[in-house]
């Protein structure tokens, strides 16, 4: 029996799901099916759209049809993923000195930790970036030590500044530019995570991995000066298979 199935999703898209959970063996089935798909160019594709367990997939309904896809994707399920784009690991600077960090100190407070031991919790962890999502650039990233894990604040704020490094449940994110936001504040990040100029646009992609570095004020303005000047790229490495 079939561990996944298949929606439509519009009159010129498909969802494949795969279960409910949201964990990084589900996350792996999701990103290679979307690599796959990307080798094999199905006639019709426009984009794959992957998420925690899922992938949208949309296409012209000009050139072909939501059944034809159906039956293609089904052969492509749990394929190995043959893709030449390669996962990066990402060293990732982040300040988390309470006056970058407006909620750390609640947090640890909450979590019966000191601010070091949140800060220390936190950068010890290798991050996966499940997906993409809620504004360009947005990282949901997991999984956060269970030391750390909170519910979402309970009065989101209005403006996040850009760059401010969160926590809510199980995952963790940076907001790359200012919008609301309804997670709690442990750092910031002085790296540029979206940049609508570049052909990438998002710095990070689903299935890279993320080690936060914790870095002082100064060593924050030194950064961000950089990268104002275009004169700054995070470190990152080919991510092992």
């Amino acid at each position: 029996m079939a561990d996944f199935r298949i929606l439509k999703a519009a009159d010129s898209a498909i969802v494949v799901e795969f279960g409910s959970a949201i964990d990084r063996k589900t996350s792996d089935r999701v990103l290679a099916l979307a690599e796959t798909l990307e080798q094999a160019r199905l006639p019709g594709v426009t984009e794959a759209i992957a998420t925690f367990r899922s992938l949208s997939v949309n296409y012209d309904p000009l050139t072909t049809t939501g059944g034809e896809l159906e039956q293609a994707i089904t052969a492509f399920v749990d394929q190995p993923a043959q893709s030449a784009h390669h996962k990066r690991l990402w060293a990732i600077p982040a300040c988390y000195d309470p006056k970058f960090a407006p909620d750390i100190e609640d947090v640890a407070k909450a979590k019966g930790l000191s601010v070091a031991e949140v800060a220390a919790l936190h950068a010890g962890t290798q991050y996966h970036v499940y997906m993409i999502g809620f504004v360009p650039g947005y990282p949901y990233m997991g999984d956060l030590p269970a030391k750390l894990q909170l519910p979402r604040r309970s009065d989101p704020r209005l403006r996040v500044p850009p760059g401010s490094l969160a926590i809510a449940t199980s995952m963790t994110a940076v907001y790359p530019y200012e919008s609301p936001g309804g997670w709690h504040l442990i750092g910031t990040s002085p790296v540029r995570f979206f940049d609508a100029a570049s052909a990438k646009g998002s710095l990070l992609g689903p299935g890279d991995g993320v080690k936060f570095e914790p870095i002082s004020p100064e060593e924050f303005d030194r950064i961000r000066k950089a990268v104002d000047r275009n004169d700054y790229v995070p470190h990152s490495t080919e991510l092992a298979a």
